[in-house]
């Protein structure tokens, strides 16, 4: 049986919580894409509660964390494109953050996929490249000369130096991991002086996901929890980060892609995949908000 959690943002015990959303999972429908990146949306989770002290929408009794490892290291890969187009947006998203670095000597990603983000950083003449992930199939689809950038497994504070880095990233991967404080408070330890932290998360109170409701595609069996502005900014404060900036940005994918997370009847959304996939108008890029917000601090120098 699941362990009964406090809130891992700002540990608010959960009798203090609101149910956000029931639990919904049908065991027979988790397949080896329900732990994978960017997958077509299911529309299962576990239970969530909102807390009334920093915003978080979490899971108040999740999975472990060996339970949790497991099932990342076991997913399947099937987002090569949708990894190049979020890299792309992401840089444009940071680009004032890398203006005020005060080196860019060394950069870590928590959860880098085929390190695609690593390879934008390298061209902004980052020297030292780290990637941490979980899935082996996705380390396999990283193009060789990016594999040796990147170390298989869960993000562990101790397997690096403190205060060893200019820029730690950590992109669509808060909302996985089992305690989202204790990343938060091991990148302000891993930073150098004047270093940044900066996260992508959803934000569940977005006007698309609050349309959406049950059917939004962040109601997903991977989220442990769901951010904020408001919460995303409270963890980051909390940590000892400053100058903290949360705000919304667009993202910019094919439309193939997007079709593919509308909450349409699965018939119905096969035949519009099937026909976007055949010609050029599904491979047009179309940049939307939808809900996504992007986190940044500083360790102080």
């Amino acid at each position: 049986m699941a362990t009964t959690r406090n809130c891992p943002v700002c540990d608010t015990p959960p009798g203090k919580a609101e149910v956000f959303l029931e639990e919904n999972i049908d065991q027979s429908r988790i397949t080896g894409l329900s732990f994978a990146s960017r997958k077509e949306p299911e529309y299962m989770c576990h239970r969530f509660m909102r807390c009334p002290t920093c915003d978080l929408v979490y899971v108040d009794a999740p999975p472990s964390q060996d339970a949790l490892a497991q099932a990342y290291h076991q997913a399947d890969y099937d987002s090569a494109e949708e990894g190049n187009d979020a890299a792309a947006a992401y840089i444009h998203a940071i680009r004032s953050v890398l203006a005020r670095l005060p080196e860019r000597k060394r950069a870590l990603e928590i959860g880098t996929g085929t390190a695609v983000f690593l390879e934008r950083l390298k061209n902004e003449g980052f020297a030292e490249l780290v990637g941490v992930e979980p899935s082996v199939q996705a380390i396999a689809s990283a193009p060789e000369h990016r594999k040796p950038w990147i170390r298989e497994g869960i993000f562990v504070e101790s397997d690096f130096e403190p205060a060893s880095f200019d820029l730690i990233c950590c992109f669509m991967t808060m909302e996985h991991v089992l305690d989202p404080k204790s990343v938060s408070d091991a990148a302000l330890r891993l930073l150098k002086p004047g270093g940044a932290f900066v996260t992508v998360t959803h934000d569940y109170t977005s006007w698309v996901n609050r349309v959406l409701g049950k059917k939004s595609p962040i109601i997903d069996i991977e989220h442990m929890q769901l951010f904020s502005t408001k919460s995303i900014s409270y963890l980051f404060r909390t940590s000892g980060l400053v100058d903290v900036q949360a705000e919304r940005f667009a993202n910019r994918y094919s439309l193939r892609y997007w079709a593919r997370l509308l909450p349409l009847p699965q018939a119905l959304k096969s035949r519009i995949g099937a026909f976007l996939s055949g010609n050029a108008l599904g491979r047009q890029k179309l940049s939307f908000n939808v809900g996504n917000t992007i986190a940044a601090g500083y360790r102080k120098v």
